[in-house]
């Protein structure tokens, strides 16, 4: 016969976190991670397709940034390269749609654009030096660009 001594111990538990919080505090204090607004933005140093440039954000626990207004959009400015967003109309032409699944309803498009001029210019990118509010260009989903994650946290009750 074993006798075990069986000690508790008890803890005060200052903060409880989500998996969501700790994610938002990860990249909080991250240098690979800029905040504007509510969400998270990671800018790639390197160049990838659509696709693989996707991956890459959801591997992050993010996804392409989507532009939701101007504010967004002017932060977008500040590059200097051709850069992905999270924006398609590969499963449909013409009938573009965000990451998401949401339809496009702000548009900064450059002047003449959407063209689908090869007639498989599927997803959307930023173009640098373009006018403040036309910046978008449809191109082939396999040429090499850089891109640009964004996370928004579902609950942002800790970082705002």
């Amino acid at each position: 016969m074993h006798i075990v001594n069986c000690k508790f111990y008890f803890y005060s538990v200052k903060y409880i976190f989500t998996i969501e919080e700790i994610i938002v505090l990860e990249k909080m204090h991250s240098d690979e991670w800029k905040k504007f607004g509510n969400s998270f933005y990671y800018f790639s140093t390197e160049q990838k397709n659509w696709s693989e440039a996707r991956q890459d954000c959801r591997d992050r626990g993010a996804d392409l940034v989507i532009i939701n207004s101007e504010e967004e959009q002017t932060e977008q400015l500040n590059k200097s390269r051709l850069d992905w967003i999270g924006l398609s109309d590969a499963e449909k032409e013409g009938v573009w749609k965000w990451v998401d699944g949401s339809p496009l309803t702000i548009k900064f498009w450059k002047s003449g654009e959407p063209n689908n001029v090869l007639g498989n210019e599927n997803c959307a990118a930023f173009s640098p030096l373009s006018e403040k509010n036309k910046a978008w260009n449809d191109i082939i989903c396999l040429d090499i660009a850089g891109w640009t994650c964004e996370f928004t946290p579902v609950f942002p009750r800790i970082y705002n």
